[in-house]
This record gives structure tokens, C-alpha cells and sequence, in this order.
């Protein structure tokens, strides 16, 4: 174990730093949730009123990489803050912080954010709450803000030009359109039955960046939802044949695998259309299952793969009622150690890896690399 654990700590060396002198990218621009927000959520939650509660603004979020909290739900860096640095780009700050220079990228991001707009979740009561307005289409809204302003900061001339060498991330978008679902105690086909809006909402998002002048968009897909350590506590039950051997809920990942094959359909549509646009479809599901159906390849031990590294424990070491950031919740001592970092989010490790596996393949159709031209 410990060889393996020196040999991980070795690979994510290599991919923490710019690990090539890759340079074709000029700018990143990143549409999404939580799983790449980097302080969009806080900032949001700050300026309702009253002010929406978090947890995610104090340690141990952050202690592994900033060493303080950056608005990251993470233990460390996210999935494209490891692309931005393999292309020698600046970490992306959240658009709405407006103190970094957008033309060479901004992170539009936002926890919590669904395809659907959120107004449709709070008119048919599928959340009992109040959520950010911070949909797909308001990210795009933003974006559209901005453009003027980055285009003038380009030597080229018009839009088209100046995104010629941005790499564009929409998504993962879905999992909270999703989970607001389940956790409104929806049957798998109620669920499922929203597959086809949020799937067509990203493909048009990603088409209208490509007429804006987007030449190169990476569109990630959903992960194993039934696999994270807050699903199995929520949906946990005595009828073991809800769960696959790995020990993951069967329908929650039933309807991610029909997200990710409808948006591969979605994706070769929209290729077709547009031949002249490099359109990336990123596997998050695979590489998660790749972990955890041989854990201690990386570093993990059987019994942790589906904890998580940072909770108030229980089976899953996680409990709604002490979420990592409140008290009573406490993380582990190495979070490398874990595939799951919060309950929902990965740590910096598995990040890491799934950064690595997009863009070298195999997880990626194609794999960034494999479109940088010099």
C-alpha cells in the first residue's frame, strides 16, 4: 500500500504543475456547477436576503492544495484548474468576483446550478426552498455580457477570431437538475423522464456557442450518481438488489448512463451541423468506476472507496445533519486517500485523475490533447 500510495502521490506530481509546454490554448471559459465552481456559489449566497447558509467558505475545504478555502468544493483543485495549468493558463477565477482579466478565461460556474431553469423546480414545488438564480441559460447570459469586453482585449478582430484558441467547458451540466428530482421523492421514470429537456438544453448552449465563434467545447458528461456516499445514505434500503456489486444504487446510475448516451447523440448531431468546431464529449462516469472497481490501484482501500473523506460518519461517513464545513463533521487525515471528497464532490486526487484521463485519453472522444495544433 504504501508503494502505491508513493506511486499515485508521484503521478499527481506530474499533473499538478503544467506538465508539458503546451501552449495552444489561450483562454478557458467554463460553464457549470459545482463540480468546477470556484466561488461563484459564495458570492451568489452572499447577496440574497437573507443570505443563503454555507458550508464550503471555511477549511478543511481547500487544506490540501490553496491551504484555505477558495469557493472550490474540494479538498483542492478541481477538474480544470489541472487542464488550465497543463496549457500554462491562470487558475479561472468566478465571473463575478470581475477582478481578473477575462480574455484569458473566467469560470461562469455555479453550485447548485441546473440545466432546466430554476424557476420550473420552484412553480411545480419539486424544492421547498429559494435557489440562485443560476441556470444554464443565465451562465450563457453572462457570457454574452463579457464577450464584448474579451474581445476587446484580443489582438484579432471580432469575436469569431478572438475565441479561435479558447477552450470552452459546458458542464458537467444535469446532476442537479436530477437530484432535485430524487430528493422530491420522484419514481426512476419521473426522473428520467426529464433526460430529453436537459440533455437538449446543453446541446443548445454548446450550439450557440459555436455560432458565437466558439471553435473548441469540451461537454462532460454525468457521473455515478448512485455511486456518491449522499445518494447511497439517502436512498439506502433492505433490498439489496437496488445496488450493482460495487455496491452503487442501479437506477440513480441508470439514468446518468441515459444522460451520457443521449448527450453523445446530442454531441455527434451537433458535429455533423458544424464540422468546422471541435466538439469534446468528456466520459465522468467512467473514470470514477475505472477507481472504484480497483480502489487500491490508487491509493484507496476497498472499505473507502464509497466514503467519504470528509463527514460526521456513518456507513458512508456522511450525515445531513453535519455536513463537512459544519460542526461535528471532521475530514480525513489524506484525501488522496479518498475518491470522494464532501458526500458529492471528488477530492483533488481523483480530479486529478479524471483531468489526466480527458486529456490523454481514454476518457475523452477526442482527447484535448489530441486536437492541439501548432
Amino acid at each position: 500500500m504504501k508503494l502505491i500510495l508513493a506511486l499515485s502521490i508521484l503521478f499527481l506530481s506530474c499533473i499538478h504543475g503544467v506538465s508539458s509546454d503546451s501552449r495552444f490554448f489561450t483562454a478557458m471559459y467554463s460553464l457549470g456547477d459545482s463540480y468546477i465552481d470556484a466561488g461563484n456559489f459564495l458570492i451568489m449566497a452572499a447577496a440574497m436576503v437573507p443570505a443563503v447558509p454555507v458550508v464550503h467558505d471555511k477549511l478543511p475545504y481547500g487544506m490540501t492544495f490553496f491551504g484555505h478555502p477558495t469557493g472550490r468544493l474540494s479538498d483542492g483543485r478541481n477538474t480544470i484548474d489541472f487542464i488550465a495549468q497543463e496549457f500554462g493558463l491562470p487558475l479561472l477565477g468566478p465571473s463575478l468576483l470581475n477582478d481578473s482579466d477575462a480574455s484569458k478565461g473566467v469560470n461562469f460556474a455555479v453550485g447548485g446550478a441546473p440545466a432546466i431553469d430554476v424557476d420550473y423546480f420552484e412553480k411545480n414545488n419539486i424544492v421547498q426552498f429559494k435557489l440562485l438564480n443560476n441556470s444554464l441559460s443565465v451562465q450563457l447570459g453572462w457570457f454574452e455580457q463579457l464577450r464584448p469586453a474579451i474581445c476587446n482585449k484580443t489582438e484579432t478582430s471580432g469575436c469569431e477570431g478572438c475565441f479561435s484558441k479558447s477552450l470552452f467547458f459546458v458542464g458537467e451540466f444535469g446532476v442537479n437538475d436530477y437530484n432535485f428530482l430524487w430528493f422530491a421523492g420522484k419514481t426512476e421514470d419521473e426522473v428520467m423522464s426529464h433526460v430529453p429537456t436537459v440533455v437538449q438544453n446543453i446541446a443548445t448552449a454548446v450550439e450557440g456557442l459555436i455560432k458565437g465563434g466558439a471553435v473548441y467545447v469540451v461537454v462532460p458528461g454525468n457521473p455515478p450518481l448512485g455511486c456518491s456516499p449522499t445518494m447511497l445514505t439517502s436512498r439506502s434500503g433492505p433490498n439489496t438488489t437496488e445496488y450493482d456489486p460495487m455496491g452503487c444504487l442501479i437506477d440513480v446510475n441508470r439514468v446518468a448512463t441515459v444522460h451520457n448516451s443521449r448527450l453523445r447523440a446530442a454531441v455527434v448531431s451537433l458535429r455533423g451541423r458544424y464540422p468546422r468546431a471541435t466538439i469534446i464529449l468528456a466520459d465522468f462516469y467512467s473514470p470514477i468506476i475505472k477507481i472504484l472497481r480497483n480502489p487500491s490501484h490508487y491509493g484507496v482501500t476497498e472499505a473507502d472507496a464509497l466514503r467519504a473523506c470528509c463527514g460526521a460518519g456513518g456507513t458512508y461517513n456522511w450525515n445531513g445533519s453535519a455536513i463537512c464545513g459544519m460542526p461535528g463533521a471532521t475530514a480525513c487525515i489524506n484525501p488522496s486517500a479518498f475518491v470522494n471528497w464532501d458526500g458529492v464532490h471528488y477530492t483533488e486526487a481523483t480530479n486529478g485523475y479524471i483531468a489526466d484521463w480527458w486529456l490523454r485519453g481514454p476518457f475523452a472522444d477526442p482527447p484535448i490533447m489530441s486536437v492541439v495544433r501548432y
